[in-house]
């Protein structure tokens, strides 16, 4: 029988230092590893996706750890770095357009 695990087994949610809650590793994590599905685009949706629980919890950092790959609207969370067993897990992002002129 399979159950629903709305997080990879290697990652935790807990009180960030960034904002609210975020992702943090429970193990040590080695680059290039695809953490799971983040988002869907799907114009019904606010922003135009919807996030799964991994996306949902991921915080924002300049220096991020992760990037989002998207195929066929579908992203999927995946390590540029190794990450440390307790290092929080972060993406570079943003959700709305800036218009400098």
């Amino acid at each position: 029988m399979k159950t629903y695990r709305p997080l990879p087994s290697t990652v935790t949610i807990k009180p960030s230092q960034i904002e609210g809650l975020g992702l943090f590793a429970k193990e040590d994590i080695e680059s290039g590893v695809v953490l799971g599905i983040s988002h869907i685009e799907d114009d019904r949706f606010e922003n135009g996706f919807i996030r799964t629980p991994l996306g949902g919890f991921i915080n924002h950092d300049t220096e991020s750890n992760c990037r989002v790959d998207y195929e066929d609207d579908i992203g999927r969370i995946i390590t540029k770095k190794n990450i440390k067993e307790g290092e929080e897990i972060s993406l570079t992002y943003n959700l709305y357009s800036v218009d400098y002129e």
